[in-house]
């Protein structure tokens, strides 16, 4: 009968527990401003819905706001953090997100908008979404934003001790409001597990640390990192700002990915420090580095990697993408270790020049630095993307460990230009058809094909122009196509006509077919640009002569084998086409053959920019040419990329009618 008794109060206490009364005394003293210190409880709970229990207790004004263990969850719906405020998540609190909502496509759990003074203290107490259903399309909206935790423009921060899993997004994010980036911000003791897109994403920010923090299993739509800091424009920064003790571990790809091609030379010179870092057993770079290609495009500053320790990654240990005479990396006793192990074709550590660059690549300090791998290979590695970019200033000391034999290596520009090698190839300068009149090519020169080949599939950005006559109905369809896991939004499209004016204006919803029809009022070209950001698009069934136009970078396809044709002036005096694959992982089969038919030159498994080259009497001969890119027979196919030099830069499927300057 005892036993029964206290089962009886216990169930009646946890009942009570779980639809907490509203004290409306304790309430009255917290905003007559008797008391400082509230607990979250006076507001009420409900154990299916905690949402305006718990943002009335946020907004109350209390400077400390406990937030109690009710023996269940703290459900609640979207969260908005409030100034000059520290709230305590007691030991087992989880904070977790209503199932079924959180549709918005930027919900987050907690969000801050331009707010100071904020404690967010939770040692052993959780802020948990529900990442799986977010990625379910029959549920919910594609998108990546869905966030633990957001910050914008916030100042004087601290958030310790808590876990953040399974958002929709970022365990945090930390970006810019209208009054600048976040600052004075402090990341402590806090673990970001099994988030969708990012550990942590750093937008702008000044005065961060983060410390003593675990980034692990990020899986979902890229980049799938441990923590990325990522600049959208050059007016954000990264400026002081340290990561310390921390250990990245078990995520999809990277583990620090440091991508600044967003800020440029204008640009708050960036200063960010890595120490005592871990990564161990990323699926892919441990630790990356990329600035814009450009001089002009790319940032001043400085980022170190001081005692840290990059482990048996599928990929190489580190990646340097940057221009030499641009923010300065040092990297300083630490050690990569057993990265790469299953690719020869790469080194432990690699240098990658990208497309468009127009200086060298490096500008990198080793000191005492440990590369252990058993592979015969160089320790430094180089993809020239680029083509024809050396690599400079990079300098220092490595200790190179195989079966258990250690060696030291002076990097000399000798030993560099001897494992770094640039690709050689002929500069051919790139034609211009700006303000050049496009018809038609003469019916004798078309090729003849059995059918069309599908049009390629073009990753971000495609430029096209198609010519139709006066009074053409011309119609098309685009489809917007996803690539990999990444989210995406309408695509809008606008159709000029020859003296510039739009003549139509429409939008393709993302993972749709949208047909495209309008009348042309005078004969000529016509152009529109199709935006597919992270994503891909690709034309089907133009009724009218049409090009996908290579203008002053390679245009990046993906996934798309075939035959593209391009025309060849008679009189031209030499000619490049330009293939290359997407950094060390996704390569390309290509095939270049003559309007006879014949092979003239062929790559397989490319990952580096290749360019055949074409002279002499075949070059003057002229005529319509293919390139024929399928499937390398090793590695991954994905993205890949394509120019034209010397030549008009249209390419256009095999079978289709081609473009050329008129007269031709």
């Amino acid at each position: 009968m005892r036993a029964i008794a206290f089962t009886a109060v216990a169930l009646s206490l946890m009942a009570g527990i779980a639809h907490c009364q509203v004290n409306q005394e304790m309430i009255a003293r917290v905003a007559a401003g008797e008391i400082t210190e509230a607990k979250a409880s006076w507001w009420g709970f409900n154990e299916e819905d905690a949402t305006e229990a718990l943002q009335a207790a946020i907004n109350s004004g209390a400077q400390k706001l406990i937030v109690e263990d009710m023996g269940k969850p703290w459900i609640v719906r979207p969260l908005t953090l409030a100034s000059n405020q520290e709230i305590v998540f007691e030991e087992g609190v989880e904070l977790q997100a209503k199932r079924g909502e959180f549709h918005a496509l930027n919900d987050a759990l907690l969000r801050g908008r331009m707010v100071e003074n904020v404690i967010l203290r939770g040692y052993d107490a959780t802020l948990r979404m529900w990442r799986e259903d977010y990625d379910d399309p029959d549920l919910y909206a594609k998108a990546s934003w869905r966030h633990c935790l957001i910050l914008t423009g916030c100042s004087n921060v601290q958030v310790l001790g808590l876990t953040l899993r399974e958002s929709g997004g970022d365990g945090i994010y930390l970006g810019a409001g209208s009054g600048g980036p976040c600052r004075d911000i402090v990341i402590r003791d806090v673990v970001c597990d099994a988030n969708y897109r990012q550990g942590i994403s750093v937008i702008s920010a000044e005065n961060l640390l983060i410390e003593n923090t675990v980034l692990s299993n990020t899986k979902g739509t890229p980049p799938e990192a441990g923590i990325d800091f990522e600049p959208n424009n050059p007016n954000e920064r990264l400026v002081n700002v340290v990561m310390r003790n921390c250990l990245s571990t078990g995520n999809n790809t990277s583990g620090y990915i440091v991508a600044v091609p967003g800020l440029n030379a204008q640009s708050e010179p960036i200063s960010v420090r890595f120490e005592n870092c871990r990564s161990v057993d990323d699926g892919y770079f441990p630790a990356s580095v990329t600035l814009g290609a450009t001089l002009e495009g790319a940032v001043d500053g400085l980022i170190e990697f001081v005692g840290c320790s990059f482990e048996d990654a599928a990929g190489a240990g580190m990646l340097l993408c940057k221009p030499a005479e641009r923010a300065r990396v040092r990297i300083v006793d630490t050690q990569v270790l057993d990265c790469a192990t299953e690719r020869p074709s790469i080194s432990p550590i690699m240098f990658a020049s990208r497309l468009g660059a127009d200086a060298p690549v490096g500008g990198v300090e080793f000191d005492d630095v440990l590369v252990r791998d058993a592979i015969e290979r160089p320790p430094l590695g180089y993809n020239d993307q680029a083509g024809g970019t050396p690599v400079r200033d990079v300098t220092g000391t490595l200790t190179l460990e195989r079966n258990n034999q250690r060696a030291e290596v002076e990097l000399t520009e000798e030993l560099i230009a001897q494992w770094l090698p640039t690709a050689q190839m002929r500069d051919i300068p790139r034609l211009s058809i700006e303000g050049v009149a496009l018809e038609p090519l003469a019916d004798a020169l078309q090729p003849v094909a059995a059918a069309p080949s599908e049009w390629p599939r073009v990753r971000g950005v495609g430029n096209y122009v198609l010519h139709a006559e006066a009074g053409n109905e011309v119609k098309f369809t685009v489809r917007h196509l996803q690539v990999g896991r990444y989210s995406g939004t309408d695509m809008q499209i606008s159709i000029t006509g020859p003296t510039g004016n739009e003549v139509h204006r429409t939008k393709a919803p993302f993972l749709e077919d949208t047909p495209i029809s309008f009348t042309a009022p005078e004969t000529g070209i016509y152009r529109f640009t199709l935006h597919a950001s992270g994503n891909a698009s690709q034309i089907a069934e133009p009724s009218h002569p049409m090009a996908l136009m290579v203008g002053a970078k390679p245009v990046g396809l993906t996934c798309s084998g075939g035959e593209l044709i391009f025309h060849v002036p008679p009189g031209t005096e030499q000619f490049g086409v330009r293939v290359a694959g997407q950094g060390t992982g996704e390569a390309i089969k290509a095939t270049l053959l003559n309007p006879e038919g014949e092979i003239v030159g062929q790559v397989d498994n490319q990952y580096q920019t290749h360019q055949f080259e074409v002279s002499g009497e075949q070059a003057l001969a002229g005529g319509v040419w293919t390139l024929r890119t399928e499937r390398p027979t090793q590695g991954t196919w994905e993205d890949y990329y394509v120019e034209l030099r010397g030549v008009p830069p249209l390419l256009t499927p095999a079978g289709a009618n081609l473009l050329a300057p008129a007269g031709e």
